[in-house]
């Protein structure tokens, strides 16, 4: 089973950027289509963007389109969301998602059949 490993949170000043990193372990993920989503307090987990098995094709949340970019490398098994000009309203848990064999829809958390812990990210105003 595969296993997931979310990396590279912490705490930033508004306009900052940091890399988040998801690892995976276990049976090969270069087939699937990985997402990245987050849950900020009091809120629901929402959609931030998701990576094609190719790395080829990105989608992005209107919220952070033009400020954060994925990609993947698939020698160290890892995805990465690269996060610049983060603003205080991307403070949240962010997860890192598989894509289900039936995946059509990078939105719907309901397509991802494997999901990390979860990396703190806060940014201060």
């Amino acid at each position: 089973q595969v296993q997931l490993v979310e990396s590279g949170g912490g705490l930033v000043q508004a306009g900052g950027s940091l890399r988040l990193s998801c690892a995976a372990s276990g049976p090969t993920f270069s087939s699937n289509p990985m997402g990245w989503f987050r849950q900020a307090p009091g809120k629901e987990r929402e959609f931030v963007a998701s990576i094609s098995w190719s790395g080829g094709s990105t989608y992005f949340a209107d919220s952070v389109k033009g400020r954060f970019t994925a990609s993947r490398d698939y020698i160290k098994n890892t995805v990465y969301l690269q996060m610049n000009s983060l603003k205080p309203e991307d403070t949240a848990v962010y997860y890192c998602a598989r894509g289900g064999d039936r995946y059509t829809d990078p939105v719907d958390q309901g397509q991802y059949d494997a999901w990390g812990q979860g990396t703190q990210v806060t940014v201060s105003s």
